[in-house]
C-alpha cells in the first residue's frame, strides 16, 4: 500500500525547526506588545465577496490563486454560499474591525497576527500553497490620528527593530507613495495607455494586467519586459498635493529615527486596496531565498473599511512571510550546537522508573529541562542517549533512592559526582 504523504506546496515542520520558529514568533509578539499592539485571530476562511471586494477580482490572487469551494446548506432550504480559504489577512481584520464595532471606541486599533494562509501558487524556495504570516494593521477613525503619516513611519521604525532584533543582516527597505484612490486612478488610466502600443511585445501574463490591472505590469519580473517596464510613466508624476506632503512627513520621520530607505517608484504592489505609502523589505541575494528575495511587504489602505461597508477607517498594515523570514535566519546564522536539556535521568531497573518520574518532575518544576530514560534500557544505551540529549545525566538506582544522594555524570567536564536530592536543582543549573 502506497504511503500517504503531505500534499504539494505544504509541509511539516519538526524539531528542531519548530525551535526557531517559536524563536522568531515569541521576538514578534515581544515587539509588538512594547508598540501597544493586541493579538486577533480571525477565521481561516471567509466569504468568498470579502476577497473579491478588498484584494480586487483582477488580481491574480482573486482571479488565480484562491481555495474556494460552494458550502451547500444542509438542508434543502438552506441557502449555500461561496468560501474561500483566506490569501491573506488584511481583508478579515478589517471585516472583523468592522463587524465588531471597533470604530465605537473612536481610538486607533492596534492588531497583529500569527497564522497560515493559503493560495495556490507554483510551489517553490520560499513559497507554499500553506504559509506562515505574521502581520498587524493599524486603523481607526480620521479623527484618532489613523491617517497620520506617524503611524505610517511608527509601523515601519517597528518593522525595522524587529528585524534588528531578530539579528537580519542587511535588511533593505523600499518605499514609494501610490497617492489617493483618485491619483491612482489617474495613474492607473496612464498606465494603461502607454502600455496600449506595446502591450503585444510582452509576455501573456502581461498583456491581460495591461487591460485588467496595468499596476501589475509594474511588479513584473520577466526579464524580457523589464526595456518597457522602465520607460513606463511614474507614479510619482501622479500625486496631489496631500499625497505628496503625506509622503514627505513619512520619510522626514523615518530620518529622524535612522530608519534607511530607498524610494522606489516602480514600487506599487497590486492589491486593489492600497494608498498613499507602499513599501517592502528584501534582504541581498545569497541569503535563502533564490531570485525573490523579498521578505515582507504592506502599505496604507484608506478606503477598505468603506470597500466592505464599513465606517470611514484608514488604515495602514503588513505581511512577514514567516517562511521566507525563517529561511533567511537559517541561511546567515553561523554553525551552532544544538541546544542540549539540562538533565536525563537514568532509572537503574524498572523498579526505578516511579521515583525517576517523580525526580523529574522536581526539576521540571524548577525549570530546568529534563529527558526521563527507561529502567529497562541497559547502562551503557542510557548513557549514550544521555550524551545525545543532555549536558548531564543523573543516575537513579536502588541506592540513590534511598540515600538521597543522586549520582550526576557531566558530560563536558568528564566528571561525576555525588549531589543531595535537595541540592540537585541548584546544581544542575549551575
Amino acid at each position: 500500500m502506497a504511503t500517504i504523504k503531505a500534499v504539494r506546496g505544504t509541509r511539516d515542520l519538526l524539531p528542531p525547526d519548530t525551535t526557531l520558529w517559536n524563536h522568531v514568533e515569541a521576538s514578534a509578539r515581544s515587539v509588538f506588545a512594547r508598540y501597544g499592539f493586541g493579538e486577533i485571530r480571525t477565521p481561516l476562511f471567509e466569504v468568498t465577496e470579502l476577497f473579491a471586494r478588498s484584494v480586487g477580482e483582477e488580481t491574480d490572487i482573486v482571479s488565480k490563486e484562491m481555495y474556494t469551494w460552494e458550502d451547500r446548506g444542509r438542508a434543502e432550504s438552506d441557502r449555500g454560499q461561496s468560501l474561500t480559504l483566506r490569501p491573506e489577512n488584511t481583508a478579515g481584520v478589517v471585516r472583523a474591525y468592522i463587524e465588531h464595532g471597533m470604530a465605537d471606541s473612536g481610538m486607533i486599533e492596534k492588531l497583529f497576527y500569527i497564522g497560515p494562509q493559503f493560495r495556490r501558487e507554483r510551489p517553490q524556495r520560499g513559497r507554499y500553497r500553506q504559509f506562515w504570516q505574521i502581520g498587524a494593521e493599524v486603523l481607526g477613525p480620521p479623527w484618532s490620528g489613523s491617517d497620520s503619516a506617524l503611524r505610517d513611519a511608527e509601523v515601519l521604525e517597528m518593522l525595522a527593530t524587529l528585524l534588528d532584533e531578530l539579528g537580519v543582516k542587511g535588511w533593505h527597505l523600499a518605499l514609494n507613495s501610490v497617492g489617493s484612490a483618485e491619483d491612482r486612478q489617474r495613474y492607473s488610466d496612464a498606465l494603461r495607455e502607454a502600455l496600449a502600443p506595446v502591450k503585444h511585445l510582452m509576455c501573456e501574463d502581461n498583456q491581460r494586467r495591461a487591460e485588467t490591472n496595468p499596476l501589475r505590469v509594474l511588479d513584473s519580473k520577466d526579464p524580457n519586459d523589464q526595456g518597457i517596464i522602465d520607460g513606463l510613466p511614474k507614479i510619482a508624476d501622479f500625486l496631489g498635493e496631500d499625497s505628496r506632503a503625506h509622503f514627505e512627513q513619512v520619510k522626514a520621520a523615518l530620518d529622524v529615527c535612522g530608519v534607511p530607505y530607498t524610494v522606489e517608484p516602480r514600487l506599487v504592489r497590486g492589491l486593489d486596496y492600497y494608498t498613499r505609502t507602499t513599501f517592502e523589505f528584501t534582504v541581498p541575494d545569497g541569503n535563502g531565498l533564490g531570485t525573490q528575495n523579498a521578505l515582507l511587504g504592506g502599505g496604507r489602505y484608506d478606503g477598505l473599511s468603506e470597500m466592505l461597508g464599513g465606517p470611514r477607517a484608514p488604515g495602514i498594515g503588513f505581511a512577514i512571510g514567516e517562511d521566507r523570514l525563517i529561511l533567511t535566519l537559517q541561511a546567515q546564522a553561523t554553525e551552532q550546537e544544538p541546544k542540549k536539556l539540562d538533565a536525563f535521568i537514568a532509572p537503574m531497573g524498572v523498579a526505578q522508573n516511579p521515583g525517576a518520574l517523580k525526580l523529574a518532575q522536581e526539576l521540571r518544576r524548577a525549570g530546568l529541562t529534563v529527558e526521563v530514560g527507561d529502567g529497562n534500557f541497559r547502562l551503557k544505551k542510557s548513557f549514550e542517549a544521555a550524551d545525545k540529549l543532555a549536558r548531564r545525566m543523573v543516575i537513579f538506582g536502588e541506592d540513590e533512592a534511598s540515600s538521597g544522594l543522586l549520582t550526576v555524570k557531566d558530560f563536558s567536564a568528564g566528571e561525576q559526582e555525588k549531589i543531595p536530592r535537595e541540592e540537585l536543582a541548584a546544581a544542575l543549573k549551575g
